[in-house]
This record gives structure tokens, C-alpha cells and sequence, in this order.
């Protein structure tokens, strides 16, 4: 079962995709670090939700994001 990387609400302006951290095919646990965002000059990270293995980016480098975006997505293991 494939489980949403979905961009949170951060407030403020747009944010774009800095860096992705994991590369499909990557084992991933739950709360890892998976990829990066700016906002207002300012990284944040976003975290896997699962544990499992990440099998898909739809969004990339230099994308504005929205909140309730979904970026990509883990299998659960």
C-alpha cells in the first residue's frame, strides 16, 4: 500500500522544493528527514510518514508547493 508525502501548511509564502534526501529505492523509516523546502529563506524539512520504501517523486527542485500537495510516495512495509 503507497502512503502520500504531502506538503504541510507552513504559513507565510511560497515555498518551493529545495533538495530531495531520499532517492527512490531508498529504505525509509517513519520521521526521516525525505525532503527539503524553502520558505522565506528559511529550510524546513519534511518526513517520511512510514516506514518502508520510497517509490516516487512527483514534485522537483524549484517547484512551488502547495499545501496538501502530495510530493511523492512510501510503500508501507
Amino acid at each position: 500500500m503507497l502512503s502520500p508525502i504531502v506538503m504541510p501548511d507552513l504559513g507565510g509564502g511560497p515555498v518551493l522544493l529545495s533538495a530531495w534526501l531520499a532517492r527512490p529505492g531508498d529504505h525509509v523509516y517513519e520521521g526521516d528527514r525525505i525532503v527539503e523546502v524553502l520558505l522565506d529563506g528559511a529550510t524546513f524539512d519534511i518526513a517520511s510518514p512510514c516506514t518502508g520504501q520510497f517509490v516516487e517523486k512527483l514534485a522537483w527542485p524549484e517547484d512551488a508547493l502547495t499545501p496538501g500537495q502530495v510530493l511523492g510516495h512510501v510503500e508501507i512495509e
